[in-house]
Formats: structure tokens, sequence, C-alpha cells
């Protein structure tokens, strides 16, 4: 029985596994996107780009003498005429022109690994700028984990193509082009009968491609989805251990792991088919120049147009393996482009008009006209509200879990735009208004408050980055956090880790009532902000908000209602629509929503 369990719980852990893999879709190379990704060496094409260009021009060129000197000259006069002078002045004319190759390759490599990391750069910091403006939306349609693949792997795998991929597509196509010419000029005859497999191999290597291409498509995609379930499992590890989860969490993990394996595995034997294929093709290459080759020395050629004939085609064969590799490099860099550009042109929902208006003050009056806004096109959050919020007013919402109130707070802060209706702000509709005018006048405390890694005195001037030292100890002072900062070893220098997990919840909950606090918003927005906070701390805080609050417009979202008492107006919402609107003792006399709501938490604490 016990074996039955088994097998049938790590069945249903292998159907998750298998409905979590996406499928890779198949779409032709598209030398526009890669146009696109390479004009982000622009920047350096004064500098960087035109001095690489320029050392391969001269590696290129000392390449494609060198076999005519040694054959034409060296042989074929030098040593064929005895004159020793000449053989002279020839080694040392190769001797330098190999010191002014190496001294190329130098340089090429040096600023060729700059110009690679300036891209990346450029690159990385483009996409994470516009991921910070995109919409709440954006990020709740997406993992974390995937989109910290996009910023850091897929940016990564760019990397080769750019510090050596694309110098050398350009070094091996003027190679290839250069020795063909030459071939042709020294044998014509010979150049055609040995290239003749070249067609062939043409056919062949274009088969290949879309396998390749595939291939690393695939790679991609399977590191997405291990990179992503593997941040899951670390935000989530507490969950997951007092669930007793970890082995099936193991063995999802496993399943992921071992499809990111196989991806690589099958990657890598793609590309290992096209290097065996170039060597064969060499081989046959050079048993057609011995075979035929020996027949036209017994017809007339030289011994010196016969060697660097040999010369140049072991050449040849080196630049066409090369261009393998970098068109590898090109399928890689599709692949993670094409995940790249798809964030880059994902355009934010909440966008501001052309020329926004700048509001430097606020008084902080808000007016909601008939405004309807859904998540999905299933259910309606909000439902033909009309609600005015007077500036410098503090105004309760509550109501059932799904009823709206986080819903109306997102839209005051421009997270999200209502799908009808419009929110002005001092009689200013808000999408008129600059975003970050908008919000530099709008703090938010959440019931899941955010610690960055730093130490407090950074986390509580988050909110106003200008603030002085002695401006964030007062902010703290005010909201009852100091007492607990300075019995830390550190005091406010204290390094607070990722998360704040060396803090407790109620801390963290006071650090972040401090941070929006200190920048001294004209719209406070408190979201289940004391929910975390015990009774006796969060008495102080409601002590210390009666005097912060005054002058400031306040949204207070709570389920606790001892908490919303002292409101000014208390708005009742239910299935987005709002039910009564008054203060405490008025909704307390009408005996609606709020009465009940009110009675049912007094006999629960009773109970308790």
């Amino acid at each position: 029985m016990s074996n039955q369990k088994t097998d049938s719980k790590e069945a249903l852990i292998l159907n998750r596994f298998k409905y979590t893999t996406e499928e890779v879709i198949e779409k032709p190379f598209n030398w526009k996107q890669m146009w696109r990704l390479l004009s982000y060496m622009k920047p350096y094409q004064k500098n960087l780009l035109p001095l690489s260009i320029i050392t391969v021009l001269i590696t290129t060129a000392v390449r494609l003498i060198i076999p005519i000197l040694i054959g034409v000259y060296v042989l074929d006069q030098a040593i064929i005429n005895k004159d020793g002078g000449q053989l002279t002045l020839l080694v040392l004319l190769i001797g330098a022109m190999y010191a002014a190759s190496y001294a190329a390759n130098f340089y090429r490599i040096k600023w060729m690994n700059t110009l690679g990391q300036n891209v990346i750069y450029d690159l990385r910091k483009h996409l994470f700028t516009h991921v910070q403006k995109l919409s709440h939306r954006f990020f709740d349609e997406r993992s974390a984990g995937s989109i910290l693949v996009r910023i850091l792997n897929d940016i990564n795998s760019l990397q080769e193509l750019f510090t050596n991929g694309v110098i050398n597509l350009l070094m091996d196509i003027i190679l290839l082009i250069g020795i063909f010419v030459i071939l042709l000029s020294l044998s014509p005859e010979l150049a055609l009968a040995v290239l003749v497999i070249i067609p062939v191999m043409f056919f062949i290597s274009t088969a290949l491609r879309r396998k390749i291409r595939k291939s690393w498509q695939l790679v991609r995609l399977k590191q997405s989805k291990l990179n992503s379930h593997l941040n899951e499992s670390i935000q989530g590890i507490r969950v997951t251990q007092a669930s007793t989860q970890e082995k099936p969490n193991m063995m999802f993990f496993n399943g992921l792991n071992k499809e990111n394996f196989d991806s690589w595995q099958n990657a890598s034997k793609q590309n290992a088919m096209f290097r065996p294929f170039v060597e064969i093709t060499n081989a046959i290459g050079t048993a057609v120049l011995i075979w035929y080759g020996a027949y036209l020395i017994q017809h007339g050629m030289t011994i010196g147009v016969f060697v660097s004939f040999a010369f140049y085609l072991g050449m040849f064969w080196e630049p066409i393996s090369r261009l393998g590799m970098v068109y590898n490099q090109l399928l890689m860099g599709m692949a993670s482009s094409e995940r790249i550009f798809e964030f880059l042109d994902e355009k934010p929902n909440v966008s501001e008009i052309d020329n926004p208006v700048i509001v430097d003050e606020m008084k902080g009056q808000v007016c909601f006209k008939g405004v309807e806004f859904a998540y999905t096109s299933k259910r309606k959050a909000l439902n033909g509200v009309d609600l005015t919020i007077g500036a410098g007013e503090t105004v309760a919402l509550v109501g059932h879990t799904g009823s709206g109130k986080t819903t109306i707070a997102n839209l005051i802060s421009r997270f999200y735009d209502p799908t009808k209706g419009e929110i002005t702000v001092d009689g200013m509709e808000i999408k008129n208004i600059s975003l970050q005018s908008l919000r530099k006048q709008i703090s938010i405390v959440l019931q899941d408050t955010f610690i960055f890694s730093g130490t407090i005195m950074e986390n509580i001037r988050f909110g106003r980055p200008d603030a002085t030292d002695e401006e964030v100890i007062a902010s703290a002072k005010a909201i009852g956090a100091h007492t607990f900062i300075e019995a830390l070893p550190n005091k406010y220098l204290t390094e607070v880790e990722e998360r704040g997990n060396i803090l407790s919840v109620g801390q963290r909950q006071l650090l972040s009532f401090s941070r929006a606090l200190l920048a001294n918003p004209r719209i406070l927005i408190l979201d289940e902000a004391t929910a975390s906070i015990d009774t006796e701390t969060e008495l102080k805080i409601q002590e210390a908000l009666r005097t912060l609050l005054k002058g400031r417009t306040a949204i207070m979202i709570a389920h606790r209602l001892s908490t919303i008492r002292d409101a000014d107006k208390i708005v009742v919402l239910d299935h987005g629509s709002i039910m009564e609107e008054g203060s405490h003792e008025q909704l307390m006399e009408q005996k609606g929503i709020y009465y009940h709501l009110v009675e049912a938490q007094f006999k629960m604490l009773n109970a308790v």
C-alpha cells in the first residue's frame, strides 16, 4: 500500500513537470533582429571598432602575402637562382611581417575584449533600465527567476559573440575571399578541381543550421525554467520545509535539471557535427590537390606555385571551420536575443503622455469617477466606483478579501490604469501627471514589507536618498523604531542582509514606516501595514500616526478594524463596489455590512 502511495505521488510530480514544459517556436533566422543586436556596437564605431578592424586587415594581409613570398619568391626565385642576398631580404621581410601580425593580433584581442565587455555592459544596463519602467502587469505574468535569466544568462551568452565572433566573422570572410582569388590566379584548373567539393559542403551545412538553431533555442528555454524554479525554491524554502515537501521539490528540480542537461548535450552534439564534416572535406580537397597537383607539375607547374597553393588550401579550410563556430555563436546569440528583445519590445501598460504635467506640490485630494478595472477579462476588480477623498483626510477601506481595496491603492499610485472612468488628484487626471512626480508624492507601506540588503540607515533613506543622518534618525524616532535600532550591535549601521532576515516581522514593518514617513508624502497608503505588528507596537504606531498624518491624505486598508476607528471616513467595499460610506459611528448606527464585520471580529476576539 505504501509503495502505491509513493508511486502515485511521484506520478503527480512527473505530471507537474510534464505540463510545465514549453514548446520551442520554429522561426527562420532573423537577420533584421541580428542587425538590431549588432547596433549596440554603434557607440564605439569611432574608436574601438575601427581600430579592431584595422588590426584585422593587417593580420589578414600578412597571412595572404606570406605564402606567395615563400612559394613564388623564396622557392622559385631565391633558392633556384641561389641568390643569397634575395633570400636574406625575403627572410627579413617575412620575419617583419610576422612581428607586425603578432602586434596586430595583440591589440585586436585587447580592443575586441574591451569592445565586447562594453557592449554587454550597455545591453544589460538597457534591459534592466527598461524592465524597471515596465508596469506591474508585466511582473504579474512572469516569475522573478525568468526575468533574472534574461538579464544575466541570456546577455552573458552574447559575450563570446561580441568579444570574438563578430570580428572573426569579418576576418574569415576577407581571408576566404582573398584565398579564393589567389588560388584562381595561381592555377584556375587546380583551384576548380580542389574546390568542387564546396557546393556539396554548403548544401549539407545548410541542412544542419535549422537543427543547430533549434537546439540552442531549447537550451535557453530549459535554462529559464531551471532558474525560475531555483529562484522560487530559495524564496519559498521555509514553506517547503514546513510542509515537508523537500523530496518532491528535489524530484521536480532533478527533472528540470535533467532536461537542461539533455538540451546542452543535444546542442553540443549538433555543434560537434560541423567540425568533423569540415575536416573530411579538407581531407578530400588535400587528396585532390596531391593527385591533380602532381599531374600539373609534370606539365609545367612550378614547385613554388604548388607549395603556395598547398599553403592557401590549408588556410582555406581553417576559416570555414571557424565560420561554423561563429555561425553557432550567431545561433546562440539569436536564441538569446529573441528572449532579450521580447522584454525590450514590451511596452508599459501604464505610460506617460508626451508632455506630462510635473507637479512639485500636491494638496492630496483624490477622486474616482465611475472607475472600473479588471486584472483579467473574467472578473472585474472594481465596478463603477465613485469616491472622493479630501485633501488631508484619512480614509479607511474595508471589506472581505477580493473586494477591491488594494486595487484602489494600486490605481491611485498608477501601477495600473482603469479600464473605464477616470481618477483625478487635485482636479487633474492622473494620466496627465508625470509618473515620477505623482509617485514622489505617494508613499506605500505594505503588509509584506521589503527590506534591501544593506544597513538600517540605507534602508530608511531609500524613501528619500538625499536625507541627512539626522533626518533618518528623526523619522525612526517618530515612528518608534529608534529604540530597537539602538539595541542592535552597530545601531543604524547594522547590516540587515537580504530581505532583512535578522529582523523580526514587526521590526521590518517599523523600518518600512520610517522609510515611508521620511519621504514626506502628501498621500500615504497603508495596505494592511499593521497586520504583522503586535498590539503594543501597534498602539505606539497609532499614536505616532495621529501626529504624522496631519495635513496628509491617508488611505488605510485593514482587516483589523480596531486600527481604523479614528478614520475620517470608512468605505466598505464588496465585490468591487462601494456598499457603505461614513464614519465609524455612522456605519455602526446603520447596522449594515460594516456593523456585522465589527461584530464578527469582536466575537472572535472574545472567543480567543
